[in-house]
């Protein structure tokens, strides 16, 4: 705890306080003997004494820091090692001593491990290395060189952070070669990335570098560069002072923590009683709650039975209806229209004994007219009158204007298919009413689970039984593996109510078909036969 505040005291920039921290970690790890641990800690003391300006304690701090490593049987030491010598060769860097940092980058620099082990760390010892060459040598194109390398390696990466780093070394590295205009981009670039970052020391460097380089635009930057250093200034104050009242309050909070054990005894023997007793009433509750949920929801079923038995007798009397005007209309045609329009042609045929030729002639026509007409009347009385009995009433009617209305309301295109020879209002009433429930279910998850765009439904007689086939080219799912939701469920125990089978074909990207058998059983139904005798 004592070295994760340290940490955090760093981030807020309350050295200070992050030294106290370190300091008793490394009491406590001291004793333990802890040498990873305290290589942890000695390596945090040399960030926050770099961060206090001290470069020769940090020095120090990371050579404790080396040597505990070392101690350590840690499996990754190679790589904590390079880390701690590029935190060195950046403390030279930072105090200003360019040589020093040069060569130690150049040791890892040049090792062609690191390079292949641990990219990230190499972009960071590349940039750092390019910028301290750019210091001590004045040589521009191998700085340049080395940081596009850097840029690659950063690119493949893809630390954001580490970028805005690059950036601003690259805008020093152009200024140098007089391409002030350049400069001044890459300056913008690692000033936007540390915003876009919340990386607030790049951002301040990259302001003091614009600042130097944009001289027409150096007032607007040095605005910047004190409104933002005023806002981490008071933020870090206030990091700051939280630490402080934190460990004020730490020793009370100690304190009542001892009172608090004391008391905690009795607490835990109270709160087990009353939790055993909550417990208790919880599954008391749930049952009568789960009792009560499961009498509503057979309630419910019930109700949904009774409305659609309704349902299918209001259209049951709408078809009737129907059927009653198609044979009344047949009946008018046939008994009236037809036996009007034979008397006029007997009343024409009689005038032909006239033995005028126009007259003859014109009566002729019309005759041939009057039977045309009604030859299409007793065609028209025929069609009208059978199709009142072969047109499906209920069942089939309610199927279709159900998938009609799922088809309209989502978008799906659906095809739906039937054997006309079979009396489907004959059928048992449990049959019709599940079998409507299963359609109506899997176009539901057609539509809010397998993604379709095509469904078909077919509904045939064969052998006795009926075979209904619900096929969609949605996404599909494995049976063998997938987790059966509610609605699959409830088509599963749809089929078994009334004695079928269900079979799930799907797989993956390739759509499902739900192929259900159900034995087909009826009811006694009649459908009255009325021949109409017509004249040929």
């Amino acid at each position: 705890m004592l070295y994760n505040m340290s940490r955090v005291q760093d981030a807020y920039k309350d050295y200070l306080g992050g030294e106290i921290s370190a300091a008793a970690a490394i009491e406590i790890f001291d004793e333990l003997d802890d040498d990873y641990r305290l290589y942890n800690t000695y390596n945090m003391l040399g960030i926050l004494a770099n961060g206090l300006g001290n470069s020769q304690k940090a020095i120090e701090s990371y050579e404790k820091a080396r040597t505990y490593l070392e101690n350590s049987d840690r499996e990754n030491k190679t790589r904590l090692l390079w880390q701690l010598q590029n935190n060195i060769a950046n403390t030279y860097q930072y105090d200003g001593d360019y040589e020093m940092a040069k060569e130690n980058f150049q040791e890892l620099f040049t090792n062609q491990k690191l390079k292949e082990d641990v990219p990230d760390l190499y972009e960071k010892v590349l940039g750092s290395y390019a910028f301290s060459v750019l210091k001590t040598e004045k040589d521009t194109e191998k700085a340049e060189e080395l940081l596009q390398e850097a840029f690659t390696i950063n690119a493949a990466t893809g630390d954001l952070y580490d970028r805005a780093r690059l950036h601003y070394y690259y805008s020093e590295v152009l200024a140098a070669k007089g391409d002030t205009l350049n400069a001044i981009a890459n300056a913008n670039e690692s000033y936007n990335i540390a915003k876009e970052t919340y990386n607030n020391d790049r951002a301040l460097d990259a302001l003091r570098l614009l600042t130097r380089l944009d001289t027409v635009h150096a007032a607007s930057y040095a605005e910047q560069y004190y409104q933002l250093n005023d806002i981490v200034q008071e933020e870090e104050r206030t990091k700051r002072d939280k630490f402080g009242r934190i460990r004020m309050e730490t020793d009370d909070i100690i304190e009542e923590n001892k009172i608090l054990t004391q008391e905690k005894q009795i607490w835990i023997l109270s709160s087990t009683l009353m939790l055993l007793f909550g417990v208790t009433a919880f599954i008391i509750i749930s049952l009568y709650i789960s009792n009560n949920r499961l009498k509503f929801k057979q309630r419910q079923q019930e109700s949904n039975q009774e409305i659609y038995n309704l349902m299918l007798a209001q259209q049951g009397k709408l078809q009737e209806g129907k059927q009653m005007a198609q044979k009344r209309i047949s009946e008018e045609l046939h008994d009236g229209i037809l036996g009007e329009m034979l008397g006029i042609r007997l009343m024409l045929s009689g005038l032909n004994d006239r033995e005028d030729q126009a007259s003859m002639e014109q009566r002729a026509m019309f005759i041939e007219k009057l039977q045309a007409v009604e030859e299409e009347i007793r065609t028209i009385s025929h069609e009208l009158n059978n199709e009142a009995y072969k047109k499906f009433h209920n069942f089939i009617v309610s199927l279709e204007d159900m998938i009609s209305g799922i088809e309209k309301s989502s978008g799906i295109s659906c095809t739906f298919d039937y054997d006309k020879k079979v009396p489907w209002d004959n059928l048992l009433g449990d049959i019709k009413i599940n079998a409507f429930r299963v359609v109506q279910e899997a176009l539901k998850n057609c539509v809010k689970h397998a993604k379709s765009e095509n469904v078909s439904i077919s509904f045939q007689l064969v052998d006795d039984m009926l075979k209904l086939n619900i096929s969609d080219d949605g996404v599909g799912f494995d049976p063998n593996r997938a987790k059966k939701g509610i609605g699959l469920k409830n088509i599963i125990s749809r089929v078994k109510k009334i004695k079928g089978k269900v079979d799930f074909d799907s797989k993956p990207g390739h759509g499902t078909i739900i192929k259900i058998q159900i034995p087909a059983s009826y009811v006694e139904h009649t459908v009255p036969k009325t021949s109409i005798a017509v004249n040929a």
